[in-house]
């Protein structure tokens, strides 16, 4: 169901960024349905087909690649790779050496835990675990979905101190202090990896992009068609559920990110209730402040980290945190459909009477 609304999201916006090529560069497109669980879509300007294969087929390799890196519930060790999951099998016995992107990411969430308020935290693997194996019954037999009893949520909470994930910078490896803390990246991989290929894009003859990873949307230099900005629809949560391509609002930019959390994204339902997978740290449930929070900034891996610390916070505490950080902005939709923009938003919004031209 979400890859059948994330396709049909690609659509809409092929069509509404469908403009003839400029008389040098051309538009050429490209969709990859088999990493970090989302159909991945990429636009992009290029002086001849040749060109745009060869740097999509280098996105979507550095994809691949970084899907298996960032992996919780898959081992790749017989390629020589060391995977999210091998760390929460082996980390706890000894450190392991990693990646340098992995332990990118890794130094990435933990320094930046504090900003977010320890809400985006992934350290919280034991937790997260226990709702992705709850979810994943009632995916499978919804009849008798079930949630996971606070209890065994409570057990795990002890395990979620970022303070046992230990870091080597000199050595790059990972230690876990707690053997049964388990790391859970989610609410940062795609972001994280989507960042990364933008930056080979933005050095490369192809530096005139769009990239739709989800609910994670990266722009590279303008469009090469007379367009100041690239046109980013944003969904419709009610839409999303249904598999429609509804866009309640559409922002204008470029050189810059939009990463959209929500509740209409990994859930399931158990009593006619919808209970999705961004779990708030203090009550151990779904949180249901908003439909929707949607982040404005120029690096994809912080706006993803940011989406998640967000959405879980009540409005003015989330406004208040959005509108303390330099260069950030964000949309929120309430469960009701309304909607709240900070001001940098609202100045690049069409509702707001923002243009392309």
């Amino acid at each position: 169901m979400k890859k059948l609304a994330a396709a049909l999201l690609f659509g809409a916006l092929l069509l509404a960024l469908f403009l003839p090529g400029h008389a040098e560069m051309n538009r050429y497109n490209s969709v990859f349905m088999d990493t970090f669980d989302t159909v991945i879509t990429m636009i992009g300007f290029a002086d001849s087909q040749k060109t745009y294969d060869f740097w999509s087929d280098a996105v979507h390799q550095q994809y691949i690649y970084m899907h298996k890196l960032f992996d919780t519930y898959h081992s790749y060790e017989d390629e020589g790779i060391v995977s999210v999951y091998t760390l929460n099998q082996k980390a706890a016995q000894a450190p392991v050496k990693v990646d340098p992107i992995l332990y990118g990411l890794l130094k990435f969430c933990k320094s930046h835990y504090e900003i977010c308020q320890g809400q985006t935290n992934v350290a919280m693997g034991s937790v997260l675990s226990i709702w992705h194996n709850y979810r994943d019954a009632g995916l499978s037999d919804p009849l008798h979905a079930q949630l996971p009893p606070m209890e065994e949520l409570e057990s795990a909470v002890p395990h979620t101190d970022i303070a046992n994930l230990i870091l080597d910078d000199e050595n790059m490896t990972v230690y876990f202090a707690d053997p049964d803390m388990k790391l859970d990246v989610g609410a940062v991989a795609k972001g994280y990896a989507t960042e990364i290929v933008s930056q080979i894009l933005l050095g490369s003859d192809l530096n005139s992009f769009i990239i739709s990873a989800g609910g994670n949307v990266r722009l590279g230099n303008p469009p090469l068609d007379g367009r100041k900005g690239w046109g980013v629809g944003i969904q419709d949560p009610d839409g999303a559920i249904f598999g429609m391509s509804d866009i309640v609002e559409t922002l204008f930019l470029a050189n810059s990110s939009v990463v959209t959390s929500g509740d209409y994204q990994r859930f399931y339902t158990v009593d006619g209730k919808n209970y999705h997978h961004l779990i708030d740290p203090d009550t151990l449930m779904p949180a249901d402040h908003f439909r929707s929070v949607s982040i404005i900034t120029k690096d994809s891996g912080w706006a993803d980290m940011l989406s998640t610390a967000a959405y879980l916070m009540p409005y003015e505490e989330s406004r208040a945190f959005i509108e303390s950080l330099d260069g950030v902005e964000a949309m929120w939709i309430f469960p009701d459909g309304r909607k709240e923009m900070t001001d940098g938003a609202a100045k690049i919004a069409k509702s707001r009477g923002a243009t392309n031209n």
